[in-house]
Formats: structure tokens, C-alpha cells, sequence
């Protein structure tokens, strides 16, 4: 029972939905402006109807004073004797409820009660017609109650001798309307009724359109998608069908900052590229947007059928050009640590198997000479490699020529003792890794012997620099423009042509360059990168 209560509680506090507020709102709406409309309606038929009792009581009366046998009767001894039969046919064919006919005393000569004629007039009104001739309505109390009454002198021979009092009773009046506005009472409930069915059809209508969500799960869905454009670090625009500029997130703002047009409003053409199509949709295209190199993608958003917006995502060219140099940097040490491993697992398979084949003698010489061979490897890039990142990718690519069957040798007048900044660190490490690994592919096809890279470096002069020279038969002369483009490959397959446009994209932005040259036998590659400024004084 308790949990009966506990939940019919919970259910009864639960707030109205949408649906319902809006219902609830729009049939008060409609039923305030229906009472205030009934109210002022009422109050003008009342008007209405009263005034139109006046006019017929005064037409009436205007009619009587201006029959010729009544005004003659006011000259006869008993003028009531002509006048009564004279005022009561007219009383039978009209609406009025009395019509009274008095003279400058305000006698009656006629009323509905025949026992009332020769009493005095009640009510006090007669001053007007009596006195100064005139024509017209009042409200007063008389013999047979509240009543409406049409005042009109009568004349003989020119002059004022008496008035007629036609009136339409108080009563008979509100009757009227009160079935005037029982009507109207019917029709504005109708007018409720057809609002209330209204307003259920129109809120089903504008709930649907919000995805049958409450307000306070578009506020919270609201806030929380304005959280997400704040935490993006992609750019985002959004237009509409126009053109125009209808969202802009921080990140778009940061990357197009100083970009007038680059706003709500502002017109996205203003930024783009001319001639572009923003109803096609595209992913990973490269273009200025206002004033900054961008990787693009865009989706044209439509309803009922038809373009309404479209809808630009962009990062700056150089970030992803850093998570793709990042990338291949790890890939580098990932094959270079593959291959340090094969070649560990085949030195222990030697050992091994000597042993097991009771030669512990030539195992221990197989050992002495290999870690006298690592050593002296290592003892001469420590000795002439002063940078330890470039001593690990050189190693790392040692270990992997061997596992290929390729003979990497550094030239033995090599000599590297200038430090790096971080910046041209990063770029040489991209640069001669890809071109180490581009020369292991060129000559990887050749006869055993004739697989051979070879590397030479230095820091004499102003610049440090990188020779890398293969045997691989070099690159065809009409390569040569298009050698650091990005997507051009002397080589087949697919995902090519991105390793040397992207160590050409990393040296220049650190101040450096590289070039190729015919070597002996294949292609040179020439690694460059100006020295620090403080350094070289």
C-alpha cells in the first residue's frame, strides 16, 4: 500500500508535458478571449436592443401625436371617450405595451387599464414634450413598472396641448435579450470547443516536429551539443540554403581568426574557394578557407526534399600533416623494433642450435662476434651522432636492412655533433626516415650484392645535411617536378606518393630543404636544415 501511495504521489507531482501545457495554455487563451468577447458583446446587444425599444416607442408615438382626430379630441369636453378608442386598436397591432395619451397636467385621456384614465401621469418625465416640444426617449418607472418609453408633443393648431407616452416595458426587453445572448453563450462554447480541438491538433503537430521531446530535453540536449562544438577541436560550420552562416564553432573561429565573414550571418562564399558547390558533398579536399590551408569536409543537409544547408567540417593542413608525420615516425619504430626482433630470434636460433649440437665453442665465438659487431656499430654512431633520436632511427633501420637482405653503410667520415631543436629534429627524423625507407624499396628487387644504401652526414658549413644515395636504378627524368608532390609515385600500388611530400611539407616548415640527384647507380637524396643562430656565431 505504501508503495501504491509513494508512486501515486510521484505520478500526481509529475509535471505536464508539453503536449499538455500547451493545450492547457491555448483553451485558456481561447476561453479568456471569449469572456472578455461575450462580456462586450453582451453589453452591446443590450444596448443594442434597448435602443432599438426606444425608437420603435418613439415611432409609435410620433405616429399617434400625428393623428388628426386625436389632437381634435383635446378640444371636446371628454376628450378620453375618443382618445381610448382611438390609442387602443393601435396598442393591439403593435409591440408596445401601453401607450398613454395626457394633456398639459399630465391627466391620462388613455392607458391599457381603463380604470387608470383621469389619473395623473407617474414618472415624472413629460417636462421635455410639455414644456419645450420635444421628441424623445427616457427609462422610467411608471404605473406597470420599469419601461422604455417614446415621448412626442401632441399639437393643435400650433400648439402644444398634450403628449403621448408609448412604452415598452423593462421586462419584455431583457427577455430579448437574454435569448440573444443565450445564443451567443452557445456560440463562443462552440468557438471553445473547435479552439480546444484546435489546440490538441496544433501541439500533436509542433510536438512532432520537436521529435516528441519535452523542453527540458532540448535544453539539455541543447547544452550539452554547445558543449560538444566548444570541446571540438575540428572546425564547424554550418550554413543555410543561402549561404549564410548560421553556426560557427570555437575551433573554426580560432583556425579563421581574422576572417571578417567568419561569423553568424557572414557569408560562407566570402571564405571558400570561388565556384564551390555547396551541394556536393566531399571528404578530405584540400583548400584555403579564408586566409588558412585546410583538409575539408563537407554534407549538404535537406528537409522535405530539398537542400536546406550544408553542413563544413576542416583542420588546419599542418596539424594533420604532424599526426600523419607522428604516425609514420611510429610505424618507422615499430618495423625497426619488428626487425630488431627477427633478427634477435635468428641469432638465438644460430646459438641454439649449436649448442645442441655440442659446439659450445663456435657458439660462444658466434656471440663474441656479433656483440663486437653491435658494439662497434654502436660505438661509432655514439661517437659520431651526437643526437640520440637520429642514433635510434639509424640503428633501427640498420636491423631492418639486415632482416632484408640490404647493406645499409654510413659513410666512416660522417660526422654529426650539432644539436637540433625539437622542431628540426622532428622534420629530419621524418624526412630520412621516409627517404631511408624509399631507398630500401628502390633496390630491394636487385640481385643479392647489389642491394646497397648507403648514408653520409655532417655539420661543416651553415647547414646540417643528410645524404642518402641508393642502388636502385634511380627516378625517370619526367619524375623529376613531380617527385615531392603529394600523391605521385614512381612505384605502384595504392597509399603512395605521401613519404616524400611529406618530408619536403616538415623541412620546409622547420627551414629546411631536401633535393635529389642522380647518384652511381640510383637516386640521391639530400637532406638539409640551416643550423641554429646562436650556433653558428
Amino acid at each position: 500500500m505504501d508503495k501504491e501511495k509513494a508512486f501515486s504521489g510521484r505520478r500526481g507531482n509529475r509535471p505536464l508535458s508539453l503536449r499538455g501545457k500547451m493545450i492547457l495554455l491555448i483553451s485558456l487563451l481561447i476561453a479568456a478571449v471569449s469572456l472578455l468577447f461575450a462580456f462586450l458583446l453582451h453589453d452591446l446587444i443590450s444596448d443594442t436592443i434597448e435602443d432599438q425599444a426606444g425608437k420603435r416607442a418613439l415611432s409609435i408615438a410620433n405616429a399617434v401625436a400625428e393623428i388628426p382626430e386625436l389632437k381634435d379630441a383635446f378640444a371636446l369636453e371628454d376628450p378620453s371617450a375618443v382618445i381610448q378608442d382611438i390609442v387602443t386598436p393601435i396598442l393591439e397591432k403593435t409591440e408596445a405595451e401601453f401607450i398613454v395619451v395626457g394633456n398639459l397636467e399630465g391627466i391620462r385621456y388613455s392607458h391599457p387599464d381603463p380604470e387608470r384614465i383621469g389619473g395623473k401621469m407617474v414618472g415624472g418625465d413629460n417636462e421635455r414634450a410639455l414644456r419645450y416640444g420635444e421628441s424623445y426617449v427616457s427609462k422610467k418607472r411608471g404605473t406597470l413598472g420599469l419601461s422604455i418609453r417614446g415621448k412626442v408633443p401632441v399639437y393643435h393648431e400650433g400648439e402644444i396641448v398634450g403628449v403621448v407616452s408609448v412604452g415598452i416595458l423593462n421586462d419584455s426587453v431583457q427577455t430579448l435579450i437574454e435569448q440573444r445572448a443565450r445564443s451567443l453563450w452557445l456560440t463562443l462554447s462552440l468557438v471553445l470547443l473547435i479552439g480546444t480541438i484546435g489546440a490538441v491538433l496544433i501541439s500533436g503537430y509542433i510536438k512532432r516536429l520537436l521529435g516528441n521531446k519535452e523542453p527540458e530535453e532540448i535544453s539539455e540536449l541543447y547544452t550539452r551539443q554547445e558543449a560538444i562544438l566548444r570541446s571540438t577541436h575540428e572546425g564547424i560550420l554550418a550554413t543555410d540554403a543561402h549561404g549564410r552562416i548560421t553556426l560557427i564553432n570555437t575551433a573554426a573561429g580560432e583556425i579563421l581568426n581574422g576572417s571578417p565573414e567568419a561569423v553568424p550571418g557572414g557569408s560562407v562564399h566570402q571564405l571558400l574557394p570561388p565556384n564551390t558547390d555547396l551541394g556536393q558533398a566531399y571528404q578530405g579536399r584540400e583548400m584555403v578557407l579564408g586566409n588558412q590551408t585546410v583538409i575539408a569536409n563537407q554534407t549538404p543537409l535537406s528537409g522535405s526534399g530539398a537542400y536546406t544547408g550544408s553542413v563544413i567540417t576542416f583542420q588546419r593542413k599542418s596539424e594533420i600533416q604532424k599526426i600523419t608525420e607522428e604516425l609514420s615516425r611510429i610505424r618507422q619504430y615499430a618495423n625497426a623494433q619488428r626487425a630488431q626482433t627477427h633478427e634477435h630470434s635468428n641469432k638465438m636460433h644460430v646459438i641454439l642450435g649449436l649448442l645442441m649440437n655440442g659446439r659450445p665453442d663456435e657458439a660462444i665465438d658466434y656471440i663474441r662476434k656479433e656483440n663486437s659487431a653491435r658494439h662497434s656499430q654502436l660505438k661509432f654512431l655514439e661517437d659520431r651522432l651526437s643526437d640520440p633520436l637520429i642514433q635510434a632511427l639509424l640503428q633501427g633501420k640498420q636491423t631492418r636492412a639486415v632482416e632484408l637482405g640490404i647493406t645499409l653503410s654510413i659513410d666512416p667520415d660522417s660526422k654529426l655533433s650539432q644539436e637540433l631543436s625539437e622542431a628540426r629534429q622532428d622534420a629530419v627524423l621524418t624526412a630520412l626516415g621516409n627517404v631511408i625507407e624509399n631507398a630500401f624499396d628502390a633496390v630491394r628487387g636487385k640481385p643479392d650484392g647489389k642491394r646497397t644504401v648507403s648514408v653520409y652526414f655532417t655539420d661543416l658549413g651553415n647547414d646540417v645535411l643528410f645524404e642518402v644515395e641508393d642502388t636502385g636504378g634511380g627516378v625517370a627524368p619526367g619524375g623529376f617536378g613531380r617527385l615531392f608532390e603529394q600523391g605521385f609515385s614512381t612505384k605502384a600500388g595504392e597509399g603512395r606518393g605521401i613519404g616524400l611530400a611529406l618530408s619536403w611539407q616538415s623541412l620546409a616548415e622547420a627551414g629546411g630543404e631536401i633535393t635529389y640527384e642522380e647518384g652511381e647507380a640510383g637516386a640521391c637524396f639530400i637532406i638539409s636544415i640551416p643550423k641554429e643562430k646562436e650556433d653558428q656565431s
